[in-house]
């Protein structure tokens, strides 16, 4: 019978019979250990003969059949998946291990707690024994001096007391270590409630005693006074815990036991004079525990001490000022900032200017140190923090400054715009309400909108490339004026003043004007028009009630009004007569705002003016620059444009321009390294050197033999044939480190327009009193009135001794303020000077300095 008629055979009787596959002896053998076989093993020697005929033929041995159960069975599971249960058996064991060690650690020190206490009572009971028998034996003998009966009655009320006092210490002794055990008890509970609780299967859940300990981690960390509290109930717990064991083995009461216990946390070193095993154990432990609380005490102080002082440091104190100068961020202008503030407070005494910027403090420090000026009385304090976050600026009482002023970055005009905008967004979402003004640098015109809107009328705006791109223009046109625009700004000399002043109340402007012997009035602040300021009113105006007038004074206490004096008009020599002539401008450099220069040229200049601009800009990416800032050039309608590309620090880059036929060249701090002061400085003075050497160069031998004369130059020095040159056209130079200044001012080849401290100054003048941006502004703007330099044949003749005030009231004919002169040799002018009534001898050459609308 073959295998496969055995195997229908078997299916088709319903007989549970089948043969194995090897896999199942392979899997069986390693589970069981040996394979059954239906006949004895046959023997190595004979491997073939002893088999049935039938195996030997068929090559398939009988083997013996086994019966399974009827249902079916799972498969088998691979061998290498067996080894899993194998592994975890493993981790389970070790886990075994590791609890059963803990246990027993526990244990051991309960033991070992256990033994100590009877140790402690055996001591005790021992000490107090002896003590007992002394005592004892002591009234006894004094029994012998008394009655019988008096003495049995004392000694059975002695006994009693004794045997009372020993179960109070023994009371005291059990109590002292039952609270030493309850915190270990506790401890096991919390452990024991936590492993029963939650199943070895849940590993997401959360034991109880890590909840507990997180709890408390929270707390201390949270609460500043947790660590002290903790430690002073830790010393106070072994302080009762002492006393109480003390009391159980000494014969002291429990108020000298407290106070002992006390003495041997507090020191150490008291233990020594304890008598007896018992007292001397736990005066060491007591001792012993002293030297953990105080040490632990030790670190809370020391790390106090150290995070006052290292938050002194790194200026995270609080600022308690009120009525202080508040300035948010650091750039290059702050030096030249806080000069003029210093400037300005000065006569009050002193202030107090709070500095807050994402610098180190002492970094701060150092650098204000090493600013070379007076600080006048005036306190510098310096926190960092970040003006966006809320809590720094309450660091600062900001709501209590009364200006707050925002610096733009160093570095990219739009991020730094982006970043005054979010400052101002900060301020205005302080809970408590400013009770300053915000005064906020920009660098670009066209964000002036968007922080007005969002800061409303706390803010008032000084865009840095507008102001000075403008004076350029302005100082260009008419050289001298840039020194003028220094006094007026700065709180050195003469500055704006508003003012109340009653007693003026129906007077006419004409006659306002002459009332301040040591002031010049340029305007009035018209209550009944809202408050508006209008410079330059006409003669007929009449002060108002509540009206306010802007002058230009020393200081806000060094003017007031007087008896009106004696003045002769007089009349004036010529007509005024001021033809505009076209003019040749020339640009070098590139800079920000270059549209707003442009529009300011073509309202000011007359028809047919060209304007060189020499960069090295691509004449593509100017017209789309120009295009974009919102300038249309084929509206210009006094000047045209000229581009010429180039570098303006290379010698035969300058030469292929006509440097000699232009009336003004301003020398710009270029757009691409005005980052950094230095370099543009460096950049600028390189380019005026260059410039005036070409000029006198290609100036004739006579014209330069003709102007040789003056100075302590010879006619063959570099220095006196720019000098020379320098008679040809006015030079503007850009200049950004004031130390630049000190260069040009020596060389006196060029004049130049200190754009950083300008700005400084500018925004000193609106923190101190906002309503004077409203003046600057209207002098900077393309309309209203600006400042002109006049000479003096306009307004008197050659000889004719005048005062000051008679040629104010001659310069009011054409409608103009004169607020100060500047003599023919002269280096500088005077502005608002004294004497206005004494007369003098005054020179054609003279010119004086006003106030008149544009033309």
């Amino acid at each position: 019978m073959s295998l496969d008629s055995e195997t229908s055979t078997a299916a088709t009787s319903g007989r549970d019979w089948f043969f194995p596959s090897p896999s199942f002896f392979r899997s069986s053998s390693s589970q069981y250990g040996r394979r059954f076989y239906s006949n004895p093993k046959p023997s190595s020697s004979h491997p073939i003969s002893n088999r049935p005929p039938a195996a030997s033929a068929s090559g398939i041995r009988h083997r013996r059949r086994v019966k399974f159960a009827r249902n079916p069975t799972p498969a088998p599971t691979p061998a290498p998946t067996q080894e899993l249960p194998q592994i975890s058996d493993a981790k389970n064991a070790s886990k075994n291990n590791l609890s059963f060690l803990s246990q027993f650690r526990c244990h051991l020190a309960l033991a070992t707690l256990t033994i100590a206490a009877l140790l402690l009572l055996l001591l005790r009971n021992m000490h107090l024994q002896s003590q007992g028998e002394i005592l004892n034996l002591n009234l006894r003998l004094r029994a012998f001096h008394e009655l019988d009966s008096m003495n049995i009655t004392s000694s059975t009320l002695l006994d009693d007391h004794f045997s009372s006092e020993n179960l109070r210490r023994n009371l005291s002794l059990f109590f002292s270590f039952t609270l030493l055990f309850i915190p270990i008890f506790i401890f096991k509970y919390i452990d024991y409630v936590s492993k029963s609780r939650f199943s070895e299967n849940i590993s997401e859940q959360v034991s109880l005693n890590k909840q507990i300990a997180y709890r408390v981690d929270v707390f201390l960390s949270v609460h500043p006074y947790a660590k002290p509290l903790v430690l002073l109930v830790a010393t106070l717990l072994l302080i009762l815990l002492g006393g109480l064991a003390l009391f159980g083995v000494t014969t002291e009461d429990l108020a000298h036991c407290l106070w002992l216990s006390w003495t041997y946390v507090a020191d150490s070193g008291n233990h020594a004079s304890s008598q007896g095993s018992g007292p001397r154990l736990v005066a060491v432990s007591i001792s012993f525990g002293g030297m953990l609380i105080f040490a632990m005490m030790l670190g809370l102080v020391s790390d106090a001490i150290s995070e006052k002082f290292d938050s002194l440091r790194k200026g995270k104190s609080e600022v308690v000022e009120q009525n202080h100068t508040l300035i948010l961020g650091w750039s290059d202008k702050l030096g030249s900032l806080l000069n003029q503030l210093a400037i300005a407070n000065e006569s009050l005494g002193g202030g107090t200017v709070v500095v807050m910027a994402e610098r180190d403090k002492e970094e701060m420090e150092l650098d204000i140190a090493k600013m070379e000026f007076d600080f006048k009385g005036t306190s510098v304090i310096c926190r960092t923090g970040s003006p966006l976050i809320l809590a720094d600026l309450k660091k600062v009482s900001v709501s209590k400054a009364r200006a707050i002023i925002v610096l733009a970055e160093d570095g990219n005009a739009d991020q730094s715009d982006a970043r005054a905008l979010r400052t101002v967004l900060s301020l205005t979402g302080v809970k408590e309400r400013l009770r300053g003004h915000i005064v906020v640098e920009l660098s670009d015109l066209d964000n002036e909108v968007l922080v007005k809107l969002v800061g409303g009328d706390l803010v008032e705006t000084v865009v840095a490339h507008d102001v000075i791109g403008r004076l350029m223009i302005q100082c260009a046109r008419q050289p001298g004026l840039a020194q003028i625009w220094e006094d007026i700004l700065g709180f050195e000399n003469c500055e704006f003043y508003i003012k109340r002043w009653p007693q003026l109340d129906g007077m006419q402007f004409e006659d306002v004007l002459i009332s301040f012997p040591a002031a010049i009035p340029c305007g009035i602040k018209a209550a009944t028009y809202g408050g508006k300021i209008i410079l330059n009113p006409d003669d007929s105006y009449v002060l108002q009630e509540g009206d306010e007038v802007l002058v230009i004074a020393e200081d806000d206490d060094t003017y007031a009004p007087a008896s009106l004096p004696m003045v002769w008009k007089g009349s004036l020599p010529k007509d005024f007569v001021y033809p505009k002539s076209p003019e040749r401008i020339l640009f070098c450099g590139w800079r920000r705002d270059m549209e707003d220069m442009i529009m300011v040229l073509d309202a000011s200049l007359a028809h047919g003016s060209e304007l060189w601009m020499f960069n090295d800009v691509p004449e593509k990416e100017r017209e789309k620059k120009l295009t974009e800032g919102s300038l249309d050039i084929n509206r210009l309608e006094n000047i045209s444009l000229v581009n010429r590309e180039g570098n303006a620090v290379i010698r035969r880059h300058l030469e292929s321009l006509p440097l000699e036929s232009f009336d003004s060249i301003l020398i710009l701090a270029d757009e691409s390294v005005e980052d950094s002061a230095i370099q543009a400085d460096s950049r600028s003075l390189a380019t005026l050197l260059l410039i005036r050497d070409i000029q006198a160069r290609r100036l004739p031998y006579e014209a330069m033999a003709s102007q040789a004369h003056g100075g302590s130059f010879s006619k063959g020095s570099w220095i006196g044939e720019m000098k020379q040159a320098s008679d040809k056209s006015v030079i503007i130079s850009e200049i950004l480190d004031p130390r630049t200044k000190n260069l040009l001012s020596m060389s006196k080849i060029s004049d130049y327009v200190l754009s950083n401290e300008l700005v400084s100054m500018a925004l000193a003048m609106v923190a101190e009193d906002r309503q004077i941006n409203d003046v600057l502004e209207e002098l900077f703007a393309e309309e209203g009135n600006e400042m002109h330099i006049r000479q003096a044949d306009l307004y008197l003749r050659e000889g004719e001794e005048l005062s000051f005030y008679e040629i104010m009231l001659r310069a009011r004919q054409r409608r103009e303020i004169v607020i100060g002169y500047r003599s023919v040799n002269a280096e500088r002018a005077v502005i608002n000077p004294p004497a206005k009534t004494e007369r003098r001898k005054w020179s054609l050459k003279d010119v004086f300095v006003v106030i008149t609308e544009k033309e």
